[in-house]
């Protein structure tokens, strides 16, 4: 009787086992990256590259694109304004990021407010200027004569104007040297890590640098990898990390920017508590992605975006010609297999 009890028991128990399914892999990382590269290609992508320490684990390139295909950044170049600051508080061309633009561009002095704006301000766009219309870049003398329309560190305003002071502030600072801002970047940060770029609008004779410049996946990874590895570049501390460090830190007007990097934050509101818009207001409210607390990034306007994510040794670049865009869709697919929730 006993023996007879096993025997049904075995065998409800594989029937029972016969209908349960059975638990489906976790998908490979080639997987993954082909899920995310997928997302892109049907939202107009041109290309996605993956970079895990110093290799290229996936590349795809897309809708006639190549690897030689030197794309718009649009505002993704604006992160490199920040590398700049921190080049030129190391090399002490600048006293440091709260050291006052006035000091430099002295047509700002007797003005209550902006005598009082510091880099850090400028390039965390939380100067109190008036910053400008998205895609109207004015020159560096002309940006100097925007004015102050908040305190300064009270409001988040994203536009082109702080950049282009910044380049005129940084101009004055190397005419001493006999230096351009233009051949300050390459020298300083570019050809260290051999970046070469396709094309840089300039104005005046100036590079503009809230827009303008075109790089190739390739290249635009290599300037992720530098921010990634806090400044150094193949063994080589190109800027230092500490000063690196600081370009992650968000202002209590927008917790999601730092000095010109997008953070993994929920922010704050536009100026004046205005609604700004598009990608940038989404980021702000929501943060860039789901489980990826570190993952901070360069983004400019049809999509291009630098991902960088230290504790996974990643960087990502993801270019684009617009359509739909949804980062935390493609953070998550590229790191779990999954639709974001």
């Amino acid at each position: 009787m006993r023996l007879s009890k096993m025997i049904i028991a075995a065998v409800l128990a594989a029937a029972f086992a016969s209908h349960v399914p059975a638990q489906k892999a976790a998908p490979t990382e080639k997987e993954r990256f082909d899920l995310a590269a997928k997302y892109s290609r049907e939202n107009r992508g041109v290309s996605v590259l993956i970079m895990k320490g110093d290799k290229i684990v996936f590349e795809d390139y897309q809708n006639g694109r190549n690897s030689d295909t030197a794309w718009i950044l649009a505002s993704g170049t604006k992160s490199f304004s920040g590398a700049l600051l921190a080049a030129a508080i190391e090399d002490k061309l600048i006293k440091g990021f709260d050291e006052r633009v006035s000091e430099t561009i002295t047509e700002w002095r007797g003005d209550r407010r902006r005598e009082l704006i510091t880099y850090r301000q400028l390039l965390s766009l939380t100067s109190g200027i008036n910053a400008g219309q998205i895609g109207r870049v004015p020159t560096y003398s002309e940006s100097v004569r925007s004015m102050s329309v908040a305190e300064p560190g009270t409001v988040f305003a994203y536009g082109p104007v702080p950049f282009q002071t910044f380049g005129e502030a940084l101009t004055r600072k190397l005419k001493p040297r006999n230096e351009t801002v233009i051949s300050y970047l390459k020298h300083r940060i570019l050809d260290p890590i051999g970046l070469s770029y396709g094309n840089w609008r300039m104005s005046d004779g100036q590079p503009l640098l809230p827009q303008g410049a075109s790089l190739t996946a390739r290249e635009w990874a290599k300037f992720g990898q530098l921010m990634r590895d806090r400044g150094k570049w193949k063994g080589k501390q190109i800027i230092a990390a500490k000063l690196i460090d600081e370009l992650t830190v968000g202002s209590k007007a927008n917790a999601a920017y730092g000095i010109t990097f997008w953070l993994n934050k929920n922010g704050g509101k536009g100026p004046s508590g205005r609604a700004i818009g598009g990608a940038v207001e989404d980021i702000m409210k929501n943060g860039i992605a789901n489980d990826a607390a570190d993952l901070f990034m360069a983004a400019g306007a049809g999509n291009q975006r630098l991902y960088i994510l230290r504790s996974l040794d990643m960087v990502i670049v993801r270019q684009g010609a617009f359509g739909d865009w949804d980062d935390r869709e493609f953070i998550s697919l590229l790191l779990t297999g999954k639709p974001s929730k």
